[in-house]
């Protein structure tokens, strides 16, 4: 039986707030247990849509919701704004970078993910990612500055690289990313400049593989690759990024493929650069892996049991992002999990149902992952849909796929305002083709609120 408070509940320590923290705390709320949910930021984020926040799509508070909101007026749930800097399984507490320790008697480690840059960290001050408010705010800075510093400038060369934006990766942020860039070039910033044609832009997509969207299958693939082209976005597959710099990058690729890009080494002049090419666990991952002698992936990623927890630490549990489980299928061979936000949500569910089960003296339950498919939107009316049914994949494109999306997306958002408001700025930005989350701070500043 687990340690107890003083009241007689079990402690369960949750930290990170994303979709599996979230998704296990809300399993919990009702158990006789005490929660503590403890995160480095106030809000939870809903990630799918953070690139509408960098391309001015989308306010902020519409995808991301206040903590404290979410768990108000649930008393046996605690939530904390701090940042994990140790984990002491042995002790069964966890330190904050204030000093702070909590003690718990269960603990779900729901941390997440970071960018990875393949060992060049120094690409990330001019080749920016894509995970949190604060990165949306500062791509967002970037790529409108981009326009009002050609506006500014007479040297052609300068201007073409200021008008032109490399997007690398061709997963779906990256695509997403690449196809909302055209359309505020061509659209969203006509007849607003006197200097320059906004619609002369160049968006280019850098992949490193034969095609985009690799959790995709290869005719839908195929799709995505030609409704990018048809937006205007140039795609360029089996390109490596070698180098990036403030001015641009050197890209090597083997040619002659069908994107038709050039082959050998070659270089892009280009002043706004969009890093979508390389998820790497939360570090707390290392951390605990330390602790516990678990061990870990190439990309950090703790590896769990079958019931997620950890050997040796059975009230351990990992989730998410940071966690490199495999779903368990009765009578076929465990496969991996993929690192998405349906498979977070699912793993929190089972952590917290796993704890309920070791309280009450039963057995835990494996994992097992259920796919419901990946979609992915281009552009306005371009979007692809794999999507599992009992009858079999369901696969479609075009505008039919766009507006599945856009339902998807708008139903898991955390709360009726939010459904309500973006919603509401999608159906303007679709008639209109304008987007007005356009404020950003002075050039050199480069936080907003």
């Amino acid at each position: 039986m687990s340690k107890s408070t003083a009241l007689g509940r079990p402690r369960v320590l949750i930290i990170g707030c994303g979709f599996g923290g979230l998704e296990a705390a809300r399993k919990l709320q009702h158990a006789d247990v005490d929660i503590t949910v403890v995160d480095k930021t106030n809000h939870h984020l809903f990630q799918p849509l953070l690139y509408q926040v960098a391309t001015a799509g989308l306010a902020a508070p519409s995808i991301a919701a206040p903590t404290r909101v979410l768990f108000r007026g649930l008393t046996r749930i605690t939530t904390l704004l701090g940042e994990v800097c140790d984990i002491r399984p042995t002790a069964r507490e966890v330190e904050l970078k204030d000093g702070t320790l909590l003690s718990y008697d269960h603990l779900i480690v729901a941390a997440g993910a970071t960018h990875s840059y393949f060992g060049r960290d120094e690409w990330a001050a001019v080749a920016p990612g894509l995970k949190t408010l604060a990165d949306a705010f500062e791509i967002r800075r970037r790529v409108l500055m981009a326009f009002e510093a050609a506006e500014l400038g007479n040297d052609p060369v300068r201007r073409a690289a200021q008008l032109t934006f490399v997007v690398i990766g061709g997963g779906p942020t990256g695509v997403e990313m690449a196809g909302t860039l055209t359309e505020i070039a061509r659209h969203t910033l006509s007849g607003e400049f006197r200097r320059i044609d906004p619609g002369s832009a160049k968006v280019l997509l850098i992949e490193g593989s034969p095609r985009v969207l690799q959790a995709m299958p290869e005719d839908l693939s195929e799709k995505a690759r030609l409704q990018l082209e048809k937006l205007g976005v140039e795609v360029r597959l089996n390109a490596r990024v070698t180098m990036i710099d403030a001015q641009g990058l050197e890209v090597e690729t083997g040619g002659g493929g069908a994107d038709g890009a050039p082959g050998g080494r070659y270089r892009i002049a280009s002043h706004c650069v969009v890093w979508a090419a390389g998820v790497a666990a939360s570090p707390l991952g290392k951390l605990l892996a330390i602790a516990t002698g678990a061990e870990t992936d190439r990309p950090g990623r703790v590896k769990v049991q079958a019931d997620l927890s950890l050997v040796g630490f059975p009230e351990i549990s990992v989730v998410g992002d940071l966690a490199a489980a495999h779903s368990h299928v009765p009578g076929k061979e465990p496969t991996p999990v993929p690192g998405v936000s349906p498979a977070a949500k699912q793993m929190g569910r089972t952590a917290a149902a796993n704890i309920l089960h070791r309280i009450a003296g039963r057995p835990t339950q494996a994992f097992r992952y259920a796919d419901y498919g990946n979609l992915a939107t281009i552009g306005r009316n371009s979007a692809v849909v794999d999507l599992g049914t009992p009858w079999g994949p369901l696969r479609f494109s075009g505008k039919l796929a766009w507006l599945f999306w856009l339902f998807a997306h708008v139903y898991f958002l955390i709360g009726f305002r939010n459904r309500f408001v973006v919603l509401m700025d999608w159906a303007s930005a679709y008639w209109s083709f304008q987007r007005y989350a356009r404020v950003v701070a002075h050039v050199d500043d480069r936080k907003e609120s």
